[in-house]
């Protein structure tokens, strides 16, 4: 037996003993390392999802990530981070050809902010967005969540819209210059955020088409959406000039897909077939608790990828 075939048994059964069943790297003619077979999108798992399997730090996870097949991650908490650890995150990613999703820039649903013209709460967005352009130089993102935050009952609807409108302008203008786009996320108020000025696709699109600037742009959150209004698959398309990203979830449960009633087969087969080069933030809990929810997560993705082109 050649050297190499016998180093690779020795690796596979003692990997095998151990419980482990992701992929296993070997080295191909070329050198080059081979991974699983790439998902069709680009899904994003977020960073923490396969901690059972990769561990605690985030560099192991993007690297058991892209052994996986998928060419994106996400972190909602990425502004919390250290710099030094942001850089971390931005170079393995870079090294691997990968994408970072969104992360979150502004998202307190406890004020009302962006539907106010309270100068207090426009200073505090000014110094949000400067800070989001320093997260963007250290990690090279492409987009960041924003959310208006709660609606006013003592101020006419309208009123409210026209504020939220500039600020997003005034918003948009402070990180235009750096190529930075700003998503605005729809929430649901009848499971998760009651209350909430920004809840459904075709509001979203009004105000993005009024901003008029190249930073607004939506993340379209299904798991939201198919609890807010449903009619999935229309809403993408009538809302895809400002759509910059995607967030996932199956309803009920807000887990994986194929664990609830939203025929992700269908969606992802519509967005593939619109050319989408955008992340999907794999945004959602496990069905299953410990490795074999993390093993759960990456088969449902492969079912769901598995559409027809």
């Amino acid at each position: 037996m050649e050297r190499r075939n016998f180093l690779r048994n020795i690796t596979t059964g003692s990997l095998a003993l151990s419980g482990f069943t992701g992929t296993i790297l070997t080295s191909g003619s070329n050198g080059a390392l081979s991974n699983a077979k790439q998902f069709r999108l680009k899904y994003a798992p977020g960073l923490g999802m396969f901690k059972e399997h990769a561990g605690d730090d985030p560099v192991d996870q993007i690297r058991f990530i892209h052994d996986q097949g998928f060419r994106a991650v996400f972190d909602n908490g990425l502004m919390n981070k250290e710099p030094a650890m942001q850089e971390k995150i931005a170079g393995e990613l870079a090294r691997r050809g990968m994408d970072l999703g969104p992360f979150v820039l502004y998202a307190d649903f406890s004020v009302m902010s962006m539907v106010t013209r309270d100068p207090e709460m426009m200073d505090m967005l000014k110094k949000k967005m400067k800070e989001g352009l320093e997260v963007q130089k250290r990690t090279n993102a492409k987009t960041a969540l924003v959310v208006p935050g709660r609606y006013d009952q003592r101020l006419a609807w309208d009123y409210q819209t026209a504020n939220v409108i500039d600020s997003m302008r005034m918003c948009c203008d402070i990180v235009g210059t750096s190529g930075l786009v700003l998503v605005m996320e729809p929430l649901n108020a009848l499971a998760n955020h009651p209350g909430l000025f920004l809840t459904t696709i075709p509001q979203a699109f009004m105000i993005c088409k009024a901003v008029n600037h190249s930073s607004c742009r939506i993340v379209n959150d299904l798991y939201h959406q198919q609890i807010t209004e449903g009619n999935l698959i229309p809403n993408i398309d009538l809302a895809w000039d400002y759509i910059a990203a995607f967030h996932i979830g199956d309803n009920p449960g807000r887990r994986e897909p194929t664990t609830g009633e939203i025929n992700y087969l269908n969606v992802f087969r519509h967005i593939h077939s619109k050319e989408y080069e955008g992340v999907l933030c794999m945004e959602h809990g496990k069905s299953k608790t410990g490795k074999e929810g993390e093993r759960a997560v990456i088969e449902a993705y492969r079912k769901v990828d598995a559409f027809s082109v």
